[in-house]
């Protein structure tokens, strides 16, 4: 449905080249930084020619020549990004439990449904396994959620940044615990225990050991270094920020994390007040908020705020690098 750097960078590698009707490509749309549009732009019109613009009901749908679609799509793999999933295998994509509603649905559940019509496809669902809201760490795994967006009749492969989980033919049992592998391990017991209180767990199960390694600090020792030393770049294929504007992204997320609480707002704003920028990126980044000089009230509360989640995001690389230290001890 939408073609974006990464699909690009595997045609220009090669690895994107059985073709169908003439093209190795066959996309609805496509959405990206200013070099994937130059790159499109400057290609051979003979190779611009195997990347082929279509409409989304033959992108998204196995109707019309339906056989030919069919001998087309072999051995086919759907990805899709979810906020939420619980250990039933329920997603949800596109509305939270009040009724509110985030995003359309898209093409998510149409490439799902083709997951289970075509021979051999799989349909794959990654999320993060935590948010946070209101300075709190929330799970994005659930046992239960009031909205769905694709039933767990339809359940297949789900991704975290801590494992996948196979759920396809699998009893609700089996689904929960594998479910549980790849959830943060600040959750699982509470998940456990409602499973276990759903009748859907055996009441001797324990969490193994094995997962309840699944936790931030882990994960930041395992990819920090790589991050920070550049061999794992945040935009591997482009973009458009700015050197800066990728230093300020962690900050930013940082202080939107801590929307909501005013005790985390409040030390991140006395951590500020406290703080002066150390180092010449700091400067440039409060510049670029047009917070490097500031008189209004309003605006140094910003610059204290900004300042804060500054010193947290460094705090948090500094104790990624030692639990990495220490890992390699």
């Amino acid at each position: 449905e939408m073609l974006v750097g990464g699909i690009l960078e595997l045609f220009d590698a090669g690895v994107i080249r059985r073709e169908v009707d003439g093209a190795a490509i066959h996309a609805g749309f496509f959405v990206e930084c200013r070099d994937f549009y130059r790159r499109l732009r400057d290609m051979e019109p003979h190779r611009r020619s195997k990347i082929a613009m279509m409409p989304v009901s033959y992108t998204n749908a196995l109707f019309g020549d339906e056989p030919a679609k069919r001998a087309a799509c072999r051995d086919a793999r759907f990805v899709n990004n979810a906020m939420i999933a619980t250990c039933l295998g329920s997603i949800v994509s596109d509305g939270l439990d009040d009724g509110r509603v985030v995003s359309g649905v898209g093409g998510q559940f149409d490439f799902v449904s083709q997951a289970f019509a075509l021979e051999g496809a799989r349909s794959i669902v990654t999320l993060n396994a935590t948010r946070r809201k209101s300075g709190r760490q929330r799970s994005n795994i659930r046992w239960s959620y009031g909205n769905t967006t694709v039933p767990r009749h339809f359940r297949d492969v789900v991704v975290s940044e801590y494992g996948v989980a196979d759920l396809r033919g699998q009893t609700d049992e089996q689904c929960v615990k594998r479910m549980l592998a790849i959830c943060d391990s600040a959750f699982q017991d509470e998940i456990l225990e409602q499973a276990k209180a759903a009748g859907k767990v055996s009441p001797r199960f324990a969490v193994p050991s094995a997962w309840r390694r699944n936790t931030a600090e882990n994960l930041q020792a395992w990819i920090g270094p790589p991050m920070h030393d550049g061999r794992t770049p945040m935009f591997p294929f482009g973009t458009d920020f700015s050197a800066i504007e990728r230093r300020l992204l962690p900050v930013l997320e940082h202080l939107q994390s801590c929307r909501g609480s005013w005790l985390a707002l409040s030390r991140l704003a006395l951590a500020g007040l406290m703080a002066s920028p150390s180092a010449s990126h700091e400067r440039d980044m409060l510049d670029r908020l047009d917070l490097l000089a500031v008189t209004a009230p309003r605006d140094r509360l910003h610059r204290w705020l900004v300042l804060g989640a500054m010193r947290g995001r460094s705090n948090s690389a500094s104790r990624g690098g030692r639990h990495a230290h220490e890992a390699s001890r």
